[in-house]
């Protein structure tokens, strides 16, 4: 994805801790006018957020946007449902990952691109317990080595 006109407002990070993501997918959403002032403000929180399919359509749920400061009694709900826009073959592809082989979708990061907020929703298969132990005994690996190559190349 270039980086063109991109700016990410907020990530989920813990979902890849939670989860093996398999494959991302970008979609719309629909937001009220001072949702998305709240957005450009970085106000967002994907901590526990998930997507769910309903009748045909995407919606996500437990995405935190917070209140607008200067929004008075236009505000809205900061957990409301939102509606997410797919194409409709997108939605169909869902449809068959998600029932057919016990998948879920989580989203993973909202931007705004050319001006638009866009969510990154990522097709997830929840981890277990040794497997969050496995990759944090990678990462930790990982930075073992970079460490012990950082300090073989100070002594030379």
């Amino acid at each position: 994805m270039p980086s063109e006109g991109i700016k990410v407002v907020s990530e989920n990070r813990k979902a890849f801790h939670d989860y093996f993501i398999e494959d991302r997918i970008e979609a719309g959403i629909i937001l009220t006018g001072t949702e998305i002032k709240s957005i450009r403000n970085g106000r967002v929180n994907l901590k526990d957020s998930y997507a769910h399919l309903d009748n045909g359509e995407v919606w996500v749920y437990q995405m935190h946007i917070s209140p607008y400061e200067q929004g008075n009694r236009f505000n809205h709900d900061p957990l409301r449902p939102r509606k997410l826009l797919l194409h409709r073959s997108e939605i169909s592809k869902l449809v068959g990952k998600i029932q057919q082989q016990g998948l879920t979708l989580i989203p993973i990061k909202i931007y705004l691109k050319k001006g638009l907020a866009k969510v990154e929703l990522g097709v997830a298969q929840g981890k277990k317990n040794y497997d969050k132990r496995q990759a944090l005994a990678e990462r930790e690996g990982k930075r073992d080595i970079e460490r012990a190559l950082k300090d073989h190349n100070k002594s030379y």
